[in-house]
């Protein structure tokens, strides 16, 4: 099934998976509600879904899709290749996602891995995060000094920083400075929401 609110996006999109033997469209439209009630009726096994639609967004109709028809697997086709939304529709559903930049070949490995249960990244978007990623590695964890990670394990095991200061031989004022620099550098804005974080990533912070 095809969703996107230009048709000549959707003419081209269709020439090229007519040319596929195994591929059939059941569907397509540009309006984001009839997409909704075509996939009810229809149940296609693969969606590709534009992202900016008007006046029902692709959110949106991602959403209502894999409420009504959970078993058709949503690839998104957008303009955006920036990691913050690529995870946001990853984690609303979607289990596939290229740009409209991707070359034909990539939107087909597209629908083949997808269809086949695989969570699929194009090129573009996959180069992104791992660039976000390896910056967030380095402006995190691994950019602490050794004392900084001491006060970090003494604060994830619960101690005060008086506590921490004694242990450690230092000021108490000298613990602070340390705290205000390691939410810092671990983009965090409490003691208490970097103690959740350091504990959920725990296995990937230590090793």
């Amino acid at each position: 099934m095809i969703i996107d609110d230009h048709i000549l996006i959707r003419e081209t999109w269709h020439s090229l998976l007519a040319t596929e033997g195994n591929l059939e469209i059941v569907a397509e439209c540009g309006d984001g509600q009839l997409a909704i009630e075509l996939a009810k009726n229809t149940r296609p096994n693969i969606v590709l879904l534009d992202i900016n639609m008007a006046p029902m967004n692709g959110m949106d109709v991602l959403k209502m899709i894999r409420k009504l028809s959970p078993a058709s697997k949503i690839i998104i086709v957008s303009m955006h290749s920036e990691p913050a939304y690529v995870k946001k529709l990853l984690r609303l559903g979607a289990k596939g996602y290229v740009t409209k930049t991707s070359p034909r070949l990539e939107m087909l490995d597209a629908i083949k891995e997808v269809n086949k249960g695989t969570i699929y990244i194009c090129q573009e978007a996959k180069k992104n995060l791992s660039e976000q990623m390896a910056q967030d590695k380095e402006s995190g964890l691994n950019s602490l000094s050794e004392r900084q990670l001491q006060v970090l394990g003494l604060l994830s095991a619960g101690r005060s920083s008086k506590e921490i200061a004694a242990e450690l031989g230092i000021s108490t004022r000298t613990v602070e400075v340390h705290r205000h620099d390691i939410l810092k550098k671990m983009k965090q804005k409490t003691t208490i929401s970097l103690i959740q974080y350091v504990n959920s990533h725990a296995v990937e912070l230590w090793h």
